[in-house]
């Protein structure tokens, strides 16, 4: 699905958006990732790319204006036994190009998955957001998030 809203257009990424996507990526220096634009690491990307291409419950998603890229989601679908066997849709690297932050773009696309859910028959959306965000917190409050749970994360490598 392709969907144009005022000045953006939000669309599935594609392999040619990864220079864009990774560089975004490297300079979010609060996300701690450490991600790059070294191109000995460019196969990571390419890799991990595939992955999400050829799975059916994930998709990444770019946002542009003017042609450019300047925001970027990934939503996936899990179903849990929970909730009576309840889906939702998880939306993750929910990121906007920082010279561009503040017009709306963030919004669009966190709108754009919401009503991917929603006609999906999708009941709940859901995100996760670096503790040090604030701002952030601010905005998917604003969008009317709650928060619900205290995350946790183990590091493997």
């Amino acid at each position: 699905m392709v969907v144009e809203l005022p000045n953006i257009l939000i669309r599935r990424a594609s392999r040619e958006d990864l220079p864009a996507l990774v560089a975004m990526f490297s300079t979010d220096a609060l996300g701690g990732h450490g991600d790059t634009t070294d191109p000995e690491a460019f196969l990571d990307y390419l890799r991990a790319f595939a992955v999400v291409e050829a799975s059916p419950d994930q998709t990444l998603y770019v946002a542009e204006r003017g042609g450019e890229v300047v925001g970027t989601f990934q939503t996936m679908v899990t179903t849990s036994l929970t909730g009576r066997g309840s889906s939702s849709m998880i939306n993750e690297a929910v990121q906007t190009r920082a010279d561009m932050r503040g017009q709306g773009i963030g919004a669009a696309m966190i709108e754009f998955a919401i009503a991917e859910a929603k006609g999906r028959g999708i009941g709940r959306v859901a995100l996760t957001s670096n503790a040090i965000r604030k701002d952030a917190h601010r905005f998917y409050e604003r969008l009317g998030f709650k928060h619900s749970h205290l995350g946790f994360k183990m590091a493997l490598k």
